[in-house]
């Protein structure tokens, strides 16, 4: 049994580790009234092409994100264009933007709202109304690129809360 005072130490380490949300989340985002279901963290890239701008100039425009989903360090499904979210329960769920907050840094992509269009499958994810979006680390990047036609992956980090609707 550890003393006392190292234990509290232990817990406060893990208790700092562990994913959650902003409390409370920007209005733009927000989904009062509405249920967790699952919390997912993602790790992956967000991948840029470059493009020919309105100006003729080249210019890093989002493509896809590509990320594997994880519960407690373990993987449990993907993410990709769409943007769609696959469970390995079979479960699955397409959405479109509805809201948008900046991340913390200038180098982190928004945190997101998005509202479920589809889905599939009867798993975790079949009742889901709302994804979120949140706690992103990198994956920005604009401004200027070379050759037109190239691709860019910018790691990224996240976590998808999957809500529904009463």
């Amino acid at each position: 049994m550890l003393p006392p005072r190292i234990a509290a130490i232990v817990l406060l380490l893990a208790s700092s580790t562990t994913t959650r949300a902003a409390d409370p989340l920007p209005d733009t985002i927000a989904a009062p009234g509405q249920t967790v279901v699952v919390t997912l963290h993602a790790e992956g890239a967000q991948v840029y092409e470059c493009k020919a701008g309105a100006d003729g100039k080249a210019i890093w425009s989002f493509r896809e994100p590509i990320a594997t989903l994880l519960a407690d360090g373990k993987t449990v499904g993907r993410h990709y264009a769409g943007p769609n979210w696959e469970h390995s329960d079979g479960s699955a769920v397409a959405a479109k933007v509805a809201g948008n907050a900046p991340g913390a840094t200038a180098n982190d992509i928004p945190w997101l709202k998005l509202e479920v269009t589809s889905r599939r499958g009867s798993g975790v994810l079949a009742d889901v109304t709302t994804v979120q979006r949140i706690n992103t680390k990198g994956g920005k990047r604009d401004g200027a690129c070379e050759t037109v036609g190239s691709f860019l992956n910018v790691p990224y980090s996240a976590d998808y809360v999957f809500l529904r609707k009463p």
